[in-house]
């Protein structure tokens, strides 16, 4: 049986990676990423040259039956992401969910995790949080979701991309009213930007500047 680790990647700056990812990543026998070409450039530069192998949303249930069958004499595999920490809206789940019930050890290797830092500078309360991950395209169906966290004090965690940022924001103060709310934009990265503003000043600023980058939402509807 093997040791499969579930190994944290930097968001962003490289520099977030830790030692013993290094090490663990350097001993792997295989590394079970996304894509092999955006692992590849990350491997490449920490000097790591184990062999990769891809597991992705498209072929993750097949994919993960094949990379069990081949890891039975393998001392050490380990899994990333494209980046952060894997299963978080990444794919893997099925992958872990298997070989645990196969009997291999999983091993977490934490590190850099977009959730978490975005919670942390939000200014908001961090004992009780729900990550929500990406939402549904769908407004009718985000209102959902918002109407179950309207009468809790929960902090909620979104990601979200750059063209839909602007449609989930308005959906937002449909629901909750213009609260003030934690808006984390390419996290760790040269651009990095975190604002805490109400959601029509957030908007305001979008009508003068078109959303770029890796978005992540931070609010609380009992926090204003």
């Amino acid at each position: 049986m093997a040791n499969i680790y579930v190994v944290s990647t930097p968001i962003g700056n490289l520099k977030d990676i830790t030692l013993r990812a290094i090490e663990t990543l350097k001993s792997s026998e295989l590394i079970v990423c996304e894509d092999t070409r955006v692992s590849g450039t990350l491997l490449a530069h920490f000097g790591i040259k184990s062999k990769l192998t891809s597991l992705n949303e498209f072929n993750e249930e097949v994919k993960s039956h094949q990379i069990l069958n081949q890891i039975e004499k393998l001392e050490n595999v380990s899994l990333i992401s494209d980046a952060g920490t894997p299963l978080l809206s990444d794919p893997g789940y099925k992958f872990i969910k298997r070989a645990g019930e196969l009997g291999h050890k999983i091993i977490p290797i934490p590190g850099a995790s977009a959730l978490l830092s975005a919670l942390v500078v939000s200014g908001l309360p961090t004992n009780a949080f729900t990550y929500l991950g990406f939402l549904p395209k769908s407004s009718s169906k985000q209102i959902k979701i918002f109407e179950q966290y309207k009468n809790q004090n929960h902090t909620l965690i979104i990601f979200e991309s750059p063209h839909r940022v602007i449609k989930t924001l308005q959906t937002i103060q449909s629901v909750f009213g213009d609260i003030n709310m934690s808006i984390c934009r390419e996290l760790t990265k040269k651009f990095e930007q975190i604002s805490n503003l109400p959601i029509s000043t957030h908007m305001g600023k979008f009508e003068t500047k078109k959303p770029k980058g890796e978005f992540t939402l931070v609010l609380n509807p009992k926090e204003n």
